[in-house]
């Protein structure tokens, strides 16, 4: 799995932002797999870049939104449906995939 396809993810539930994916991620994968602030954003910047997110407004505090794309839920979709390698997994991505999908 990567950060990308952790953010698309959390992001199919409605819009959110940087901290918040943060925060979000690491509670879905147990957090065995901590991120900073700027994997984060860095990874938000070349979804955009990509066309997969796009920022949409901010919360009542001030934060950029982001809200996935028809384009960023292909992608999604695809990553759901791929089978996961299973030959030298560095973390265990089926239960990564299950925790994203709840």
């Amino acid at each position: 799995m990567s950060i990308r396809h952790g953010l698309l993810a959390l992001l199919e539930r409605g819009p959110r932002y940087g901290s918040q994916l943060r925060s979000e991620f690491e509670s879905r994968t147990g957090s065995t797999w901590p991120l900073n602030v700027g994997q984060v954003y860095t990874t938000l910047s070349r979804l955009e870049r990509d066309g997969m997110v796009v920022q949409d407004g901010e919360d009542t505090a001030g934060h950029a939104l982001y809200v996935i794309t028809g384009e960023g839920r292909q992608e999604l979709k695809s990553w759901y449906e791929a089978p996961v390698d299973r030959t030298s997994p560095a973390r265990d991505e089926l239960s990564i995939k299950l925790a994203m999908a709840v």
